[in-house]
């Protein structure tokens, strides 16, 4: 059984982490033009794809150096497609770019970067 899940143009606000002294503020947020979230059964870890992104706030370029690999983070949005804004909450947490995060730069220095990674939690429902 394999659920999938996608979101069109989410932004995403990501936290690195911390147990026991979570963080309160993000380091990044992102506008994509869509997440996929998939996993092959109940036990299994997330795996997740962040297509054309770009950075709306922070320095994503953190997570693509050694020690941003070696982090773990928590990714947050809202599903656009529930009428209910206090139902919409999206999470992913114990999140690993394990192959950092793919970028380049573009017309008028534009930067749109591209990502895959896993998820050990989520609440995506």
């Amino acid at each position: 059984m394999v659920l999938r899940f996608v979101w069109e143009k989410p932004v995403i606000t990501m936290y690195k982490e911390r147990f026991g002294k979570p963080e309160r503020e993000a380091f990044v947020a992102v506008k994509a033009r869509k997440l996929v979230v998939s996993k092959q059964d109940e036990d299994s870890k997330f795996s997740c794809v962040l297509e054309d992104f770009f950075p709306i706030m922070g320095k994503i370029g953190y997570v693509s150096t050694e020690e941003g690999k070696a982090d773990k983070y928590v990714l947050c949005w809202f599903d656009d497609g529930v009428d209910d804004f206090s139902k919409a909450f999206r999470r992913l947490t114990g999140v690993t770019f394990l192959e950092g995060i793919n970028c380049v730069a573009g017309e008028q220095d534009k930067t749109t970067c591209n990502a895959r990674f896993d998820a050990k939690h989520g609440k995506i429902e």
